[in-house]
């Protein structure tokens, strides 16, 4: 089956077709009053697969992809204002000519895995768009801080070893979530970058977000079957979205990436870490990830 802009193509003139997947940006902001809110959003957590599972299901011929997977939006640009989010989806028109004129229906969506760990994101997401539908990637807490950790070293921004990384978190991030609370325009720089075990606990995090959407709006998923069982994890999200179903062909992963075997004491360590936090987890969810054994 081919995506909805696949199908569309051979009808649109190349000029246009430009302008709406990749518009200029004072066509984008000029624009977007008749653009689309998005229908899913994606909103971590960050290393747990977002990105594999975002271009899947662009690929679905009912869904429009944002400009960009990361509008990081409820996080870092919201002072930016609701027209700039709106200029990263697709237009109302465009959605109508789609269904008037080839019956194609569509839904839109983004994915920025910051979400789940930002203080305000839950809220402003609530306010601004109640019906979104909410998909959750939870990853083995200890697994997803590993994979955190050598991606700011891959980007030059983590100059530490991950032991001394991880023993530095409080220290670096320490007082970033008050002022972040107190100062909705205070971005910081460590609370996004250096926490990698407070990513971790997620618990605390879903209570928030639970807090501001019913249980029925968020699907939450294990990373772990994602991975080992691609076909089985995007049905249920396709279902979630009230989608019909479709096959992709291609379960690439993205983003994947290779680095040395974690230190075992220091596993060790984030496994006794991690188990009281997992356990509330499970028991909040009435769910068993796993993770422990």
């Amino acid at each position: 089956m081919e995506s909805i802009f696949d199908t569309l193509k051979s009808f649109i003139p190349l000029s246009i077709k430009r302008a709406i997947r990749q518009p200029p940006q004072p066509y984008r902001m000029l624009t977007g009053q008749i653009r689309l809110m998005p229908d899913f959003i994606i909103i971590g957590a960050q290393k747990g697969g977002t990105t594999s599972l975002y271009n899947l299901l662009i690929g679905h011929p009912c869904i429009a992809s944002a400009l960009v997977k990361e509008v990081h939006f409820f996080d870092k640009n919201f002072m930016k204002g609701i027209t700039w989010y709106k200029a990263h989806f697709p237009s109302f028109l465009y959605k109508y000519y789609a269904k008037k004129m080839h019956g194609l229906n569509f839904i839109t969506g983004e994915a920025s895995p910051y979400y789940i760990f930002h203080p305000h994101a839950p809220k402003r997401i609530s306010e601004i768009v109640p019906r979104v539908k909410i998909i959750v990637l939870l990853r083995n807490p200890i697994d997803r801080a590993y994979s955190h950790y050598h991606e700011e070293v891959r980007r030059e921004r983590e100059p530490l070893s991950f032991e001394d990384a991880i023993k530095r978190e409080w220290e670096r991030i320490n007082g970033e979530m008050g002022k972040m609370l107190e100062d909705e325009n205070y971005y910081s720089f460590n609370h996004q970058y250096y926490s990698y075990l407070s990513r971790g606990i997620y618990v605390d995090q879903l209570k928030v977000w639970m807090n501001f959407f019913p249980k029925e709006q968020i699907l939450i998923l294990k990373s772990e079957d994602f991975y080992s069982y691609p076909e089985t994890t995007l049905r249920r999200v396709v279902e979630f979205l009230n989608l019909p179903g479709w096959d992709p062909k291609d379960y690439r992963k993205y983003n994947e990436s290779k680095y040395p075997k974690m230190n075992a004491t220091t596993r060790k360590y984030l496994i006794d870490y991690f188990l009281p936090h997992n356990q509330r987890l499970y028991e909040y969810l009435g769910m068993d990830f796993e993770w422990d054994r």
